[in-house]
């Protein structure tokens, strides 16, 4: 069983507390962890920004892409589309999804969970109908066949959890309704709207195995379920249900913020909250270096108050392996307390394991971003 080396010590001038009454000399808090922010930690009080680089060069260096402008993501089938970011326990897409599907799909690579960026629509799965709305989850178990009906336009991010399953985070001290309950999970229902697909007609389902796709032909509609019970079903949960955890004096990490758990990933989503009040508290995210893990945040709507010149449907994507944190002018509201909430709404996937990028993402990706935290001459990040 592994076992880390892992000692409490203090070298130097520091805080007790991570995250809150720092040195006067040394505003600037680095967190160096392992494990996603569960393992062992160290925080370094640095004289100036851990993200004030002057020069980069090479393959490593946090991105930002603008998937807004990719034009090959209005495809028929969710299987059409090109992966933006992913490795082999995780799929990133974006689907456009305009037109009623004639046709069912079914993923037996892994489960898929579905976050509804814009637009609303109908979904007939096996399990029955359920209408999605702007700001839904929908995690779909493996195997599982299913179509959309958009009432509006959908714009639809799709991550899937490749040979595992999508489960609900340990909550710990908090318990089993903090966060949200799960009482608020909805799933689809054997309803008139799904009874009236009922058909004779012929019916295929594209199945995706192994990332090929095979389709199976029925004289009928598959979808033809008159009932189920167990404790097996896709769900649905809207971000306006979440009720993210706070502290007024302390700045909670990510974690704290996660919705979904699979192997080697985790999905958080960050809603709107007050900001942290207590004078001495880090009132935006810590400079940090989370070493195992690559992180990806898909800004949804609001204002993200920790990143500049950022809009809804763009990604940024900063692998393991450097400092990243707010950017400067964010850092610096921060410090004289100009925000006392936060309106952003965003979905993060952090990943065990590196994550690769899809060739289109080249085309949008905004190659500037890395200077966005250049060291400034007054030394203020």
């Amino acid at each position: 069983m592994r076992k880390w080396i892992s000692f409490p010590k203090q070298v130097g001038v520091a805080s007790k507390q991570a995250h809150a009454d720092f040195p006067e000399q040394a505003i600037f808090e680095r967190e160096v962890g392992r494990s996603g922010f569960f393992g062992p930690a160290t925080h370094f009080h640095h004289r100036h920004a851990p993200t004030g680089w002057s020069d980069w060069e090479g393959e490593l260096r946090p991105r930002n892409f603008d998937f807004n402008k990719l034009d090959n993501v209005a495809t028929e089938s969710p299987w059409q589309v090109p992966m933006l970011l992913h490795n082999a326990q995780c799929k990133f897409r974006i689907w456009h999804c305009q037109e009623r599907m004639n046709f069912l799909v079914r993923n037996a690579d892994g489960d898929e969970l579905l976050f509804v960026h814009e637009g609303r629509g109908e979904l007939f799965c096996d399990y029955g109908h359920i209408t999605l709305e702007k700001g839904d989850y929908f995690a779909i178990p493996r195997s599982t066949s299913w179509r959309l009906e958009p009432i509006e336009p959908m714009q639809i991010v799709m991550i899937e959890a490749t040979n595992s399953a999508y489960q609900l985070p340990e909550k710990g001290l908090v318990g089993n309704h903090a966060i949200f309950d799960p009482a608020c999970l909805d799933t689809p229902d054997i309803d008139d709207a799904f009874k009236a697909q009922y058909s004779e007609d012929s019916w295929q389902v594209q199945v995706k195995r192994h990332g090929k796709i095979s389709t199976i032909t029925y004289p009928f509609n598959p979808l033809d379920a008159i009932g189920w019970h167990g404790d097996l079903a896709p769900v649905r949960i809207n971000w306006r249900d979440i009720r993210p955890l706070m502290s007024h004096r302390y700045h909670l990490p990510p974690s704290a913020h996660t919705t979904f758990v699979a192997d080697g990933f985790v999905v958080c989503t960050f809603v709107p909250r007050p900001i942290e009040s207590d004078p001495g508290a880090l009132k935006v995210p810590f400079y940090h270096n989370n070493d195992d893990y690559d992180e990806v945040l898909f800004y949804h709507e609001g204002d993200f108050f920790s990143r500049d010149n950022i809009d809804k449907g763009m990604v940024t994507f900063h692998p393991a392996g450097f400092t990243h944190g707010p950017h400067p002018k964010a850092f610096q509201a921060g410090l004289e307390y100009r925000k006392k909430f936060t309106d952003e709404v965003a979905v993060m996937l952090d990943t065990r394991h590196a994550l690769e990028m899809g060739d289109v993402c080249t085309g949008v990706e905004n190659p500037d971003y890395v200077n966005s935290w250049k060291a400034k001459d007054d030394n203020k990040a």
